[in-house]
């Protein structure tokens, strides 16, 4: 028994220690070079310290100004999130991505809500057009207002070649000291929605 106690928290220890140092920092860096990861964007000092920060990246093979319109249409009840709208349903998000520019959509402004849910608002916090979007809110507890400051910035970066880098960072900063328990999870369950956002993006934009 004790043999099989010691090799279960070896085994427990190993997957820990291969997410912190292999899984975790490849899917908080996905796709961005060193110098994407590092460098300063729109919107950081909107969480001037953050205790978590995800930098990632894919290249989208059209120009800035073929990206930006999906960019601006983002949202529930608008252009959707581009990821996975089924498993976003399942919790009520309404959520129905476009697979076309919708002008009246095309209006995007400082202070307006772009909604991840119903009852769910975002508000854009720095609009450059044909370069960076900012949003800043969180997801609330109930009642509870999110226990952690966020920003949430997609960021376009053309190339000498034609194509664009599109950069989308999240920056979290905890109030609460039980804040990194819950952003932890929350960051592994945004990996896998935003690189099928940005593949979405990519997908509608090389059309």
């Amino acid at each position: 028994m004790l043999r099989r106690m010691m090799t279960g928290g070896a085994l427990l220890a190993a997957a820990a220690a291969a997410y912190l140092f292999v899984l975790r920092p490849w899917h908080l860096g996905w796709g961005a070079a060193e110098e994407e990861r590092t460098a300063r964007l729109p919107g950081d000092d909107l969480v001037r310290e953050p205790d978590l920060t995800a930098t990632r990246a894919v290249t989208v093979r059209a120009s800035p100004e073929r990206v930006w319109p999906w960019l601006a249409q983002l949202g529930q009840g608008r252009g959707g999130l581009y990821s996975y709208d089924a498993l976003e349903n399942l919790v009520g998000c309404d959520m129905h991505s476009a697979d076309h520019i919708v002008p009246e959509w095309q209006g995007v402004a400082v202070g307006d809500e772009v909604r991840l849910h119903p009852d769910v608002p975002l508000h854009v916090a720095v609009v450059e057009s044909g370069r960076a979007l900012v949003l800043s809110g969180g997801v609330p507890m109930g009642e509870t207002p999110p226990p952690y400051d966020f920003s949430w910035a997609f960021v376009l970066r053309p190339s000498a070649d034609g194509t664009t880098r599109l950069l989308v960072r999240e920056r979290y900063g905890s109030t609460q000291w039980w804040s990194p328990l819950l952003v932890e999870p929350v960051e592994a369950v945004s990996f896998f929605m935003s690189q099928k956002m940005m593949r979405g993006i990519r997908h509608r934009a090389q059309r």
